[in-house]
């Protein structure tokens, strides 16, 4: 399991494009048959995909996490962003189509993935976290999410946010967990930006047609920067950085933040005007 290290903000500054990309940029999650996953260093996230093909996938355990099995003491949000597939969390089998969210609680042992379809394959996207007590494996299909049209066509950002994990969503220890879609015509997400100092954040960039490209806005307000993702692509945003994109297409993103609460709204905004 790669590792991404926590970046200070003053050490930021001095980043050149290579190494913004290395230490923000999650470029290799997606692999065909395997799962892979990232272990960062803000508030001990995993960030991941699951791919299944022709059969399934187990969650495997690793090394450097010193438990037993992945789930000993840790929990795990999932939204499925491709083909309709199936999860199976100790025993019970919970289907999952696209853009819809399973929560998986501290002390499941076993878990799997697969698709209904190899044609079409399921793309499971996966970020776990610390988790202190056991809480309910959870689905919640699409159409349960709670559901916050906004935005304008006249400043291009009309989006649907979609809320799965969240404090009066499906419970966690400290999982945030939803996914946005940009409306027709619309490019920009998030905007205006914010931090929120208490707690991390990725995006994951997907449903970006080909030969696109989303530039994804990060560092502190006042002094910002930028990386160019593709298509199933991830950015880790520390909690001192803002976290917005714009697309040379409509795409969609998932959200996904772990830390000290479970306030979607616990955000520090930054006005338009003063981004530099």
């Amino acid at each position: 399991m790669k590792q991404v290290y926590a970046v200070h903000p003053e050490d930021y500054k001095s980043y050149n494009t290579e190494a913004i990309r290395n230490n923000f940029l999650l470029e290799s999650l997606f692999e065909a048959g395997k799962i892979n996953f990232v272990y960062t260093h803000y508030d001990r996230m995993i960030v991941g995909t699951a791919c299944p093909m022709g059969k399934k996938i187990k969650l495997e355990n690793y090394q450097n996490l010193k438990a037993e099995y992945f789930l000993e003491r840790r929990e795990i949000g999932i939204i499925n962003v491709a083909g309709d597939g199936d999860i199976a969390v100790d025993g019970k089998i919970y289907p999952v189509n696209k853009m819809d969210c399973l929560y998986a609680g501290m002390g499941n042992k076993q878990v799997s993935f697969s698709s209904k379809d190899p044609a079409t394959p399921a793309i499971f996207y996966l970020l776990s976290a610390p988790a202190h007590t056991n809480y309910p494996t959870v689905l919640m299909t699409n159409a349960e999410a709670a559901k916050v049209n906004t935005g304008d066509a006249l400043t291009a950002n009309r989006r649907i946010i979609n809320k799965y994990i969240h404090l009066d969503g499906i419970k966690s220890c400290q999982l945030v967990m939803g996914l946005t879609i940009l409306q027709e015509g619309s490019v920009w997400n998030t905007m205006p930006p914010h931090t929120h100092d208490r707690r991390m954040e990725a995006y994951f960039y997907f449903d970006l047609p080909g030969g696109q490209k989303i530039f994804h806005f990060m560092g502190q307000g006042d002094e910002s920067r930028h990386i160019a993702v593709n298509n199933y692509e991830a950015v880790v945003s520390p909690p001192w950085s803002i976290h917005s994109g714009c697309g040379t297409a409509s795409y969609g993103f998932i959200w996904g933040m772990a830390g000290e609460n479970l306030d979607y709204t616990d955000m520090d905004a930054i006005a338009i005007p003063d981004i530099k």
